[in-house]
């Protein structure tokens, strides 16, 4: 069960092409968090399956344990196997696992094809958790061939050239990972080749750590570069303070919005850093995101994390603007999750950690942070991805939150919960309305701010005009400027455009001193 139809398992992909003989025996069956379990299950039980493996993340759990309710309860017989990060730690107390009748834990290429055998054969394991162990990488099938023309038409194509972490982050499943292991560089490029050649265009890698193996990072890159056509878009995560000129010089080259690099800058607390085994040169980190931003094409997309241990709301409000000044193309604000197996588990009686007992485990309160603040901060955090990381508000957003980004940002959350009372299922004219009558309250004329909402709701395509625009007796819609061209970035994905556009619209005057 994905959480978007856009997405495509990876794992489950993985499972089939390593299940040698059996692979012609096995289908596989996607869903999305929306459907209806017991709708799911009557997809699963026409094809009359013996073992039914289901991959289980922490975005759908909940519905998948009451997947394997329905499937013991309707069709005992059916061996149902789990595997996936949310089962693979602390197994014992959670009622999928307790529902089910086996579990992989970890990486599950041979360790499920070796179950199902037992299983056809009627020799099952005594133990009903397995460990995954970690496979030989350069035995395993690649998974590629199993993405359908479907897939490459309509859906982001996960790919890998690396498993593990070399890093201890204590919020991160990866820190329990032992070493960083490659995959063989001549089989994954002929892998991609074959992609490219059936049209495959956004490739999004899941290595933790794309850039720790230089040489690897540069063969990589200049693959993707070599082959590069219009619509081609590659997603990496990168180490943030390791860039060398080398890196700089190949993300520099490719056209601008066909690679986007996601960096977990998280805290700029050096207390909480160290806290946390977050080992970060936040002087090298600027300079490559500054760099990144400015004399590249690469959209660089950022993360930060509220409520880690031993940090409070003034502290992060402090790193949330020294990031906004960086000028990353987006800020993801996240809320700390205690993931099952995550060492963070440690500091929960030093720090009184509260977390959320059910998916996705959220931190709820601890001893710098109350729950009234941490709600906010969620509705902070959604509203702040609406107005200015989805990029359909670029130049308002940019106006409204300088100078001192988080406490405007604060205070624009508290003016949509004043009316709204909820930072959810809000149009985009309401948010532009709200933006529109803060600009006002905060000095800048009608007209202006009029001009900068309106300029940014018609940037991509005409909507609706916010009902505090048109009312406004001082302001004449009709009269106002025309929107600022798009670029012409159609490799990009529509949020990375839109934020391509607003850069050029910057640079070419059509956006207020303010708003810049």
């Amino acid at each position: 069960m994905n959480a978007r139809f856009s997405h495509a398992a990876f794992g489950l992909r993985c499972l089939r092409a390593s299940l040698g003989p059996l692979r012609d025996r096995c289908m596989l069956l996607e869903a999305t968090v929306q459907e209806r379990p017991l709708d799911l299950v009557e997809r699963i039980l026409a094809a009359r399956p013996r073992i039914v493996g289901l991959s289980v993340f922490i975005w759908n759990v909940a519905p998948l344990t009451e997947v394997v309710r329905l499937l013991k309860a309707v069709a005992p017989d059916v061996q149902v196997v789990l595997g996936g990060p949310e089962v693979s730690h602390e197994t014992a107390h959670q009622p999928i696992v307790q529902a089910a009748d086996y579990v992989v834990r970890g990486e599950g290429e041979e360790a499920f094809a070796k179950l199902c055998k037992a299983l056809l054969t009627g020799l099952p394991p005594a133990d009903r958790v397995l460990d995954g162990g970690s496979p030989d990488l350069a035995a395993l099938t690649l998974p590629y061939g199993e993405y359908t023309d479907e897939d490459l038409a309509h859906r982001v194509l996960y790919v890998e050239a690396s498993r593990g972490c070399p890093f201890s982050c204590q919020f991160c499943l990866s820190a329990l990972d032992e070493r960083v292991r490659m995959f063989d560089e001549e089989r994954l490029f002929a892998a991609f080749e074959d992609l490219l050649a059936r049209g495959a265009t956004v490739f999004k890698f899941i290595d933790r750590t794309f850039n720790l193996k230089l040489r690897f990072a540069e063969a990589i890159l200049r693959f993707f570069l070599e082959r590069h056509r219009p619509g081609l878009f590659v997603h990496f995560e990168m180490v943030p303070d390791r860039l060398p000129d080398s890196l700089r010089g190949l993300l520099a080259a490719f056209p601008e919005g066909a690679v986007q690099l996601e960096v977990g800058i998280q805290t700029f607390d050096p207390d909480v850093q160290s806290r946390i085994e977050r080992r970060q040169d936040l002087a090298k980190t600027e300079d490559n995101i500054r760099f990144l931003v400015e004399r590249s094409g690469v959209h660089v997309h950022t993360d930060l994390i509220v409520g880690l241990p031993g940090e409070d709301l003034d502290t992060f409000a402090q790193g949330f603007d020294r990031l906004f000044a960086w000028g990353p193309h987006e800020i993801q604000v996240g809320i700390l999750k205690r993931l099952n197996g995550a060492p963070i588990g440690v500091h929960t009686d030093a720090f009184a950690m509260v977390y959320s007992p059910g998916p996705p485990y959220e931190i709820l309160r601890n001893d710098r942070l109350s729950f009234d603040e941490l709600s906010f901060m969620r509705h902070f955090a959604r509203l702040f991805d609406r107005l200015y990381n989805q990029g359909h508000l670029l130049a308002t957003s940019r106006a409204l939150l300088t100078p001192a980004p988080f406490a405007r940002m604060a205070g624009f959350t508290r003016r949509v919960l004043d009316d709204h009372g909820t930072s959810h299922h809000l149009a985009l004219s309401a948010l532009a309305g709200h933006a529109f009558a803060a600009l006002v309250d905060d000095g800048l004329a009608p007209q202006d701010a009029a001009a900068l909402v309106m300029q940014d709701l018609t940037r991509d395509k005409p909507r609706a005009v916010p009902q505090a625009i048109a009312a406004h007796p001082r302001v004449e819609v009709a009269a106002l400027p025309a929107h600022v061209p798009a670029p012409d970035v159609a490799h990009a994905l529509p949020r990375q455009a839109r934020h391509l556009a607003g850069a050029r619209a910057s640079r070419s005057g059509a956006i207020p001193d303010r708003a810049r």
